[in-house]
């Protein structure tokens, strides 16, 4: 099973919040992904290779769950981000893989910190020519702010689409189209998603790889085994050609698949020793539980005070937000913020949700449940299928809808009679943006809804 914590790492007198996936037994493996993205696309690998090792991936500084980096951060300090996680955790020495920009990192802070990393994979390298960084110039990275009205839901959407038919994704013409172009707006989710949670700071991640020195350590430098490989339709994989002289212990070559290139990167990782630890630390004030009953098996999200006696639940389509009051713990209910959503088909009967949350409770050893308000409307209304389609409306019909709610109750009862007062300060966009990352993710907020219901009619 793939778990996920959260811990405290300090950079100075800087300390920030990170965010990390972890499965498996045995050596460290740690799991560098590529920008904007988080930890999340490494699941299906870490179930791979975690037969082998124990894969250990962060959300890079900015991304994902993880606190950004402050100031204006390069790539030396992302590298070095990295190897203050690994301090962090009590890992001294550990094999690492990275993709596309997680390779970046990785290359600099094996540079930086030579002792620290094992060995190590990477698929593919970049090495822009001077023309290619000119043609990335200020357009590839725009500033990515939420708008009023959700303008930059639109903009968002087009751009994580058509990035895998062009690249670089603006340059519209026939010298810069792929051949790995899809329209499957799951896969387009998972990005926008992921850009939703970085914001404007997937700028400094991002532009921090972009402006990263391309140099492989010279032929006589004391560094770990590397191998680099890119598959076919990878942008990257001409880039091989381009890597020059390398150490004696790097190699670079081109494969046909992604599976070729994980087949080749695993052989190579498993051909050095690393040594295996055991335990790691977790932050004391949030975290996920493992919850195990019959009708349910996941990971729960919590925030708050870990020996608190009271446990608040959330009202349907939110989560758990912000910091708690003393001695009161926040989670999210399944299929809601960064909870796992229910396996099977989501309950309407409050018995089942009851028992999770009770299994929850003990977990967490409070003892006192305190009960949301249930909103006024009806759960079919309140609650429209937010399912990512082709065009990305989806994302403006959760938009429009996060904005009404603050002014209406129920929101699509638009008149007179049906008028919130509100504060002006909830219609900002940046809290707007908050609200519609809740909305999305609260995946059984419909049947949450109806089970509420029925508590209420038992009570």
């Amino acid at each position: 099973m793939i778990t996920r914590h959260f811990i405290d790492v300090s950079t100075g007198s800087n300390r920030r919040r990170v965010h990390y996936r972890k499965a498996g037994k045995g050596p460290p493996l740690l799991m560098v992904h590529q920008s904007p993205r988080s930890s999340k696309e490494y699941e299906a690998l870490m179930e791979k290779w975690s037969e082998h090792f124990t894969c250990i991936a962060p959300d890079t500084p900015g991304f994902g769950q993880s606190d950004p980096l402050p100031g204006h951060p390069e790539i030396t300090e992302y590298a070095d981000a990295t190897i203050e996680f690994l301090d962090a955790l009590g890992i001294e020495r550990c094999a690492a893989y990275g993709f596309h920009s997680g390779g970046i990192i990785l290359v600099t802070a094996v540079k930086r910190h030579p002792t620290r990393i094992t060995t190590l994979a990477v698929g593919g390298y970049a090495i822009w020519t001077p023309e290619e960084m000119a043609l990335f110039s200020d357009r590839y990275l725009p500033e990515f702010h939420p708008s009023d009205y959700g303008e930059h839901l639109t903009w968002l959407w087009s751009r994580i689409l058509e990035q895998s038919w062009f690249f670089p994704w603006f340059a519209t013409d026939d010298t810069h189209r792929l051949s790995v172009a899809n329209d499957d707006p799951k896969r387009v989710d998972a990005i926008v998603r992921e850009m939703l949670d970085a914001g404007n700071a997937y700028q400094a991640g991002y532009g921090a790889v972009l402006r990263a020195p391309r140099d492989i350590p010279a032929i006589d430098a004391d560094v770990p085994p590397c191998l680099i490989s890119a598959y076919d339709g990878d942008p990257l994989q001409e880039h091989i050609d381009r890597l020059g002289d390398m150490p004696a212990s790097w190699a670079a070559q081109k494969v046909t698949t992604p599976e070729e290139h994980q087949a080749v990167s695993l052989s190579h990782l498993l051909a050095t020793d690393t040594v295996t630890i055991d335990n790691f630390p977790d932050a004391g004030d949030e975290g996920f539980v493992e919850i195990r009953i019959d009708d349910f098996h996941g990971l729960i999200h919590w925030r708050g005070d870990r020996g608190a006696d009271r446990l608040a639940l959330h009202a349907p389509s939110y989560a758990a937000t912000g910091n708690q009051p003393a001695g009161q713990i926040a989670i999210d209910l399944p299929g809601h913020g960064l909870s796992d959503n229910w396996a099977a088909a989501v309950p309407v009967s409050w018995a089942a949700w009851q028992g999770v949350i009770n299994a929850i409770a003990d977990a967490l050893d409070t003892k006192t449940i305190l009960y949301p308000s249930l909103p006024n409307g009806e759960p079919d209304r309140l609650y429209p299928d937010l399912s990512p389609d082709r065009f990305g409306n989806y994302l403006n019909m959760a938009w429009q809808i996060v904005r009404a709610r603050h002014m209406f109750a129920p929101w699509y009862m638009v008149d007179a009679d049906h008028a919130l007062a509100f504060d002006e300060k909830h219609l900002e966009p940046e809290n707007l943006a908050t609200d519609h990352l809740a909305l999305m993710n609260g995946h059984s907020a419909r049947q949450y809804h109806i089970a509420l219901q029925s508590r209420q009619k038992e009570d």
